[in-house]
């Protein structure tokens, strides 16, 4: 007998996923089948096109429904463990799926099953190895004379523009004023070869454009006319923007290119010929990832390290949960790390069996999804966490985390939400299995904090899911100096059993907006732009993208922001220029669309929903087809300028 389930587009992701499987599912599985119609999650980005290829989440539902009963548990001393899988090329995961050693477990379930669980395991989408490498475009560039120095001539660096995650760009940076807009045009676009997510921020430095592709390519582009320098394959995908910073000890090499994959292996790479020049594993579970940029700062990289583990953890035979969100200090120059601080200080222990007799770890989660604000007056480095995974939730899950720069110690924290355990695919009443005991309602912090001095004075600013907008005070602990919400009533902390969330509070923000020292910007998950007065919170102006009765509008990408401008990209693919003083749309062009690239390679936008666009020397870069959960799909990295 075979069992169909479909998701309904107007549920969740907004995509249509058939998940065959020749034997009856549990109980559990079936649990969570129909949970993924209403991810909180994927809620927050919109709907699209149906997105085959979101591999790397979707096929670790797979993996844990029907793996994890012998690969990871001791009792199977011969099953690979999920990390050594997680080493292993997705072309050899399939081999073993179809042909090899696991053919009969593969044989139960559908090729695409087959692929997702290879891709998810691997890291990158199949078949997407040297056909990527820049030798073989035939827009190469070419010889490179220009110096590179991230200090000097135009730039935007990283995940925030500068340390402080403010994502506000200078005049002098940006070249473009609003009298300039309705001029730009777009001046070519790059395809990420058989990519199907365009989700790494372009880095911009001394006319070098960095960015990174699902298929674990990374790419060194000309800014101006969108030829290639070089690429270098990673050995995984890579999902956050690149940070160029000073190395030291490889004779004729300044600057590095630094980043983190999705198997949690961190990298640092010749800036000016993609040489690699040091390559480190920082993970502590399988599950780990890096999926933000690392910051630098006096010779150290600060890294987040997320996890997936909670995609799918309450199928009964998985052993919940033991990932755990993390920052690390590392020598820039060497990969050697310097300390490590989890989130949760204890580290997760073995609770006893769960019903169906698999052993039950905690506490867990609280994933760093961030790039962390470095302080470098206090000697602080501050980020936010996610939500736990298990029940109870650990204090410092839904916080705000302020460590000592130099040595990694907890200075101290503030929970903006409290009794936020979540796991994908529990329901909210009568849990199950590995399920928590108060389900959701799945808030996180994955924005990054920033730092701004207002009126004289230095405040943290958070921005949430729910839409709570927070200031902290860092010369007191992070003491609350105002909290707002962007839409309705201030959230608060959220009492044990609550179960209203993003399900039912559809607007708030999700990668973060752009912080200036009067006006700050931020896009919504429920589609539009509000801005508030950075030093009390107080409402500016809105502006609402989604028409009456339409569902699915979505503006959660980062939003950034000149003097002149404010960008804020969206799920249908609208990149939008808007007034910064009340809202006015300037300029708008349509992403979601075929482009002749200039690489030769078949390119389609589609939604900007996690990097923003970025402004650098009278340009705009973004990259369009962020399609991991519920996106359009694409593979196009843009350049609008005046011609």
């Amino acid at each position: 007998m075979k069992y169909n389930y479909r998701q309904n587009k107007k549920k969740g992701w907004g995509m249509s996923v058939d998940l065959k499987v020749r034997r009856a599912p549990s109980a559990a599985a079936a649990v969570l089948l129909l949970a993924l119609s209403s991810v909180t999650c994927a809620q927050q980005l919109g709907t699209g096109d149906p997105s085959p290829t979101a591999d790397t989440e979707l096929g670790f539902i797979v993996f844990q429904q029907h793996c994890t009963a012998c690969h990871g548990n001791p009792a199977v001393e011969r099953a690979p463990t999920p990390a050594q899988l997680r080493s292993m090329p997705p072309e050899r995961i399939f081999t073993a799926l179809t042909t090899g050693t696991m053919k009969s477990v593969g044989d139960t379930l559908t090729d695409t099953q087959r692929r997702k669980v290879a891709a998810s395991l691997g890291g990158r989408p199949l078949g997407t190895g040297v056909s990527g490498d820049a030798r073989h475009m035939p827009n190469r560039c070419g010889p490179d004379s220009v110096p590179i120095d991230p200090e000097n001539d135009p730039h935007w660096n990283g995940w925030g523009g500068d340390l402080a995650n403010t994502r506000f760009q200078s005049a002098d940076n940006a070249r473009l004023d609003a009298a300039s807009l309705p001029k730009l045009k777009l001046l070519w676009a790059f395809g990420l070869p058989n990519s199907s997510s365009s989700y790494s921020q372009p880095t911009v430095v001394s006319g070098h454009l960095y960015v990174g592709a699902d298929t674990g390519y990374i790419y060194s582009l000309d800014a101006r006319s969108g030829c290639v320098h070089w690429s270098f394959r990673a050995k995984a995908g890579v999902r956050n923007a690149m940070t160029i910073a000073p190395i030291r000890g490889f004779p004729g090499v300044k600057y590095a290119v630094y980043f983190g994959d999705l198997l949690a292996n961190l990298y640092a790479l010749d800036a000016k010929s993609g040489r690699l020049l040091w390559q480190r594993h920082v993970g502590q579970h399988y599950s780990n990832r890096i999926t933000a940029a690392p910051a630098f700062h006096d010779g150290r990289l600060y890294v987040p390290v997320s996890s997936w583990e909670g995609i799918a953890a309450a199928v009964k035979d998985y052993p919940c949960c033991q990932s755990i969100g993390a920052v690390l200090a590392v020598d820039a120059n060497t990969g050697k790390p310097r300390w490590r601080t989890p989130v949760i200080p204890d580290g997760a222990k073995p609770l006893g069996p769960n019903a169906a007799g698999t052993m039950l770890y905690g506490p867990a989660g609280a994933p760093v999804w961030n790039t962390p604000t470095v302080d470098v007056a206090r000697r602080r480095v501050y980020f936010g966490t996610g939500d736990a995974s298990t029940f109870p939730a650990a204090p410092t899950s839904d916080a705000v985390m302020a460590l000592d720069l130099d040595t990694g110690k907890l200075a101290w924290f503030y929970q903006v939400f409290k009794n936020d355990s979540f796991l994908v695919g529990c329901p909210v009443k009568e849990p199950v299995n590995n399920c928590p005991k108060t389900q959701g309602p799945d808030y996180d912090i994955p924005a990054s904090v920033t730092l701004r001095t207002v009126g004289g004075r230095d405040l943290l600013f958070v921005s949430t899911k729910p839409g709570d907008i927070l200031a902290l005070d860092p010369d007191h602990e992070g003491a609350l100096v105002w909290r707002k919400n962007l839409t309705g009533p201030v959230v608060g902390e959220n009492p044990a059993g609550s179960t209203t969330g993003l399900a039912t509070k559809s607007t708030g923000v999700l990668w973060g907006g752009a912080i200036g020292s009067s006006i700050s910007y931020f896009g919504l998950t429920g589609g539009g732009v509000v801005a508030l007065r950075t030093a009390d919170g107080e409402r500016v102006w809105s502006q609402s993208f989604a028409a009456p009765g339409v569902k699915g509008a979505s503006n959660a990408a980062a939003a950034m922001a000149t003097p002149s401008v404010v960008f804020v990209g969206g799920a249908d693919g609208a990149l939008t220029a808007l007034s910064p003083v009340d809202g006015a749309t300037l300029w708008q062009y349509n992403t979601n669309r075929s482009f002749e690239a200039v690489n030769k390679v078949a390119t389609k936008g589609g939604s900007i929903l996690s990097g923003g666009a970025v402004v650098v020397d009278g340009r705009v870069y973004v990259g369009s087809g962020f399609g991991v959960v519920g996106g359009i799909t694409g593979n196009a990295v843009l350049a609008f300028g005046v011609e």
